[in-house]
């Protein structure tokens, strides 16, 4: 009833021959007209709880400002110029009980989804939270681009499975680019159409193939620019402020509670709510009781219970770092305060999924030591829950948590070893001798460059031994060697790869200094980085002096030597078993349902925006339909929408700062299309994520 009190403001006003009961219907019936218009934004039941729970900072001073005894900060977010939708995710705005065509429908979508705009009962806030970055403690950081609208109750009728990973009944909804905070630090605030759309596409493709994820419902862009250097070449361009729409129970991180940090040991900043002991209580309270409520319910101890939401919070971090090494995931920025106090997938940067297996792939170009690369995961996420657990001291005792993370390797192996077997088709029984089977693919696929993901894949093409098969065998050998082979880099491919990553002088000179003075070395470099460095030099040496035939013939060795060790053990899943059809039949299906045929690639994403900055959304939209259902053939939508249709396909009106970006890099429609589930094309490696 957004329009009443106005309206029945006018009917105070008695005009001439008009009777105030006549009025007055008459001004019901245009409400009720109203109401059944209005936005379908307007009718979201928000019930704001976190706000009242935990310290509010209601301060309206502007500008960034240390945030001292609070966890929330009450902001203004910033309007845009003629925002407008870029693409929706029915299924994440189904969450919030909202139908994704009529929100796309309506006029006021894109302000309310982009802060412009303030949806009825929301009350926008900034999350105060520190964090250890790339190994040290950074002090205050905080929401500064992002922005808390509030907490939408789960809508009558919901499914109750949401209830299971959502116990609090509630969603958190945020706008990601709204504008400054008192977090902001150096920056302005805003997002644009680039990491938004990487944000919103990696959101959505997370939740579908089954990991833990916060969501995203949209992306809304504008006529609002701002500047940017993308590559940190000294060539800033101007560049579309947009903004994403965040869905989760709660975007309360690791980080949340390091703001009772003491001064840090070796850079001697401190939480800005340090000596507030009371607070993290409050939040403890809050966390445990919101979203773990069976450990609140079944330990009535206080201790016991903060060791269990320890250990379930460790568990929950195992399962899913294990579960992206499986599809091949990288985040690129593992801080502290980008880990979600629930196990999920938070804060989508500088992220990617890994194409030619390689255990030190690097997503992010800014991280020049491989702290955060794909085979480091595991170890930098238990590093952050031995951080998390001096956070959390003295509710949580020092001796009760080391004993908790002294479990998490095991359960991340335990994780990792089920779902791997999963990708392998083995089901029916767990041999010993199946970790030794999964390394030396894995190494197999290190030695050829294999993809990743389409290796996987094609492993369900591989058929079990029959009894008898004599040369038949040898034959299914071949065939399945030719088929991975497929998947294998080429000699240049090779080389490319294993290029230095550092100038050869300052190798060089590393190595130098190792040797004349190590403590100098180990504040400038270590170890395992010049051991990377060395290794590559070790591999080129060794491809300039091969042919490509002598590659390939190499290559195909050693598939056809671990594919022999793969079917006598896929030969050891048909023991005992009375319908052999029917065992191999579900090794496929679960394969193929363990095993994506698409994930989002780096290429993929690319080509989306570049059509979204010349104007056509209807790539993003295209790709998130083809995310949707990651491990389906979808006929009709194996390539690319503009496939086909050259350098004159028909783009949107570009300004000035968008012809300047578009002379800056090619355009999407200048490269020949590759399927979504084909290897990445040539130029795919020149992509740079910082």
């Amino acid at each position: 009833m957004a329009y009443l009190r106005p309206r029945l403001g006018l009917s105070r006003i008695f005009l001439p021959g008009v009777s105030a009961i006549r009025l007055f219907c008459s001004v019901g019936m245009d409400d009720m007209g109203l109401a059944m218009s209005r936005s379908p934004l307007e009718r979201l039941d928000f019930d704001n709880v976190v706000l009242r729970k935990l310290p509010l900072d209601t301060s309206e001073e502007p500008g960034v400002r240390q945030v001292k005894g609070a966890c929330f900060s009450l902001v203004k977010p910033q309007p845009l110029v003629n925002p407008r939708f870029v693409a929706v995710s029915h299924e994440a705005l189904a969450l919030l009980g909202l139908n994704g065509e009529e929100v796309m429908d309506d006029p006021l979508g894109p302000e309310y989804l982009s802060g412009s705009k303030v949806m009825p009962g929301s009350e926008p806030a900034a999350h105060c939270y520190c964090g250890h970055q790339f190994g040290q403690f950074a002090g205050q950081l905080g929401d500064g681009a992002a922005c808390y609208l509030g907490e939408v109750n789960v809508p009558p009728g919901h499914d109750p499975e949401q209830l299971r990973d959502n116990p609090s009944g509630r969603w958190e909804i945020q706008v990601k680019g709204a504008g400054l905070t008192p977090y902001s630090r150096q920056a302005d605030g805003r997002k644009v159409l680039r990491s938004s759309i990487r944000e919103f596409l990696c959101s959505e493709v997370m939740f579908f193939l089954g990991i833990p994820t916060t969501r995203a419902g949209s992306i809304v862009t504008s006529d609002s620019k701002v500047i940017r250097d993308v590559y940190y070449s000294g060539h800033p361009r101007h560049e579309r402020c947009s903004v994403v729409l965040r869905i989760a129970p709660t975007f309360l991180r690791f980080g949340s509670f390091e703001i009772f940090k003491q001064a840090d040991e070796f850079t001697g900043r401190r939480g800005p709510s340090c000596g507030r002991d009371e607070i993290r209580g409050q939040m403890m309270d809050y966390v445990i009781e919101m979203f773990y409520p069976e450990i609140q319910q079944n330990y009535p101890d206080r201790v016991e219970r903060n060791v269990a939401f320890f250990r379930e919070v460790m568990l929950r971090t195992a399962r899913l770092v294990a579960q992206w090494q499986c599809v091949g995931f990288c985040h690129g920025v593992l801080n502290t305060d980008n880990m979600s106090i629930l196990g999920l997938t938070l804060d989508y940067g500088p992220y990617g999924f890994m194409d030619r297996f390689d255990p030190d792939f690097i997503c992010n170009a800014s991280d020049n030591s491989g702290r955060y690369s794909y085979q480091a995961q595991p170890a930098v996420c238990r590093w952050n829950l031995v951080k998390l657990a001096e956070a959390l001291a003295p509710e949580l005792p020092p001796d009760r948590a080391e004993a908790a993370i002294d479990e998490y390797m095991a359960l991340y192996n335990g994780f990792y070893l089920e779902n791997m077997r999963k990708k392998l088709g083995l089901l029916k029984k767990a041999e010993p001798e199946d970790e030794i089977l999964i390394t030396e693919l894995l190494q197999t696929m290190h030695n050829t460059g294999a993809d990743f993901t389409n290796t996987f894949r094609s492993l369900s093409q591989i058929s079990c031994p029959t009894e008898g098969e004599g040369e038949a065998g040898e034959d299914l050998i071949k065939k399945a060697t030719d088929l991975l082979l497929e998947q294998c880099a080429s000699l240049e491919e090779l080389k490319a790869a294993n290029k230095l990553t550092m100038d050869p002088r300052e190798l060089a000179m590393l190595l130098s200094m190792a040797q004349s003075n190590p403590a100098l070395f180990q504040m400038i470099s270590d170890r395992a980085t010049i051991a990377r460095q060395l290794d590559r030099l070790s591999k080129l040496k060794d491809l300039t002096e091969t042919s490509q035939e002598e590659l390939k013939t190499k290559h195909a060795e050693e598939w056809s030597h671990w594919i022999t060790r793969y079917r006598k053990r896929l030969a050891q899943e048909l023991e005992g078993q009375s319908d052999v059809q029917a065992v191999q039949e579900e090794r496929v299906r679960v394969m193929d349902s363990t095993n994506p045929r698409v994930i989002l690639r780096n290429y993929i994403a690319q080509n989306a925006i570049e059509a979204a900055e010349n104007g056509d959304f209807s790539e993003v939209q295209r790709v998130l339909k083809v995310l949707e259902k990651p491990f389906s053939l979808q006929p009709g939508l194996e390539l690319p929408a503009w496939a086909g249709k050259g350098e004159s396909a028909e783009r949107g009106e570009r300004d000035e700062g968008e012809e300047q970006q578009q002379e800056a890099a090619s355009t999407s429609t200048a490269r020949n299309p590759v399927p979504y589930d084909s290897k990445p094309p040539s130029w795919a490696h020149e992509i740079c994520v910082t």
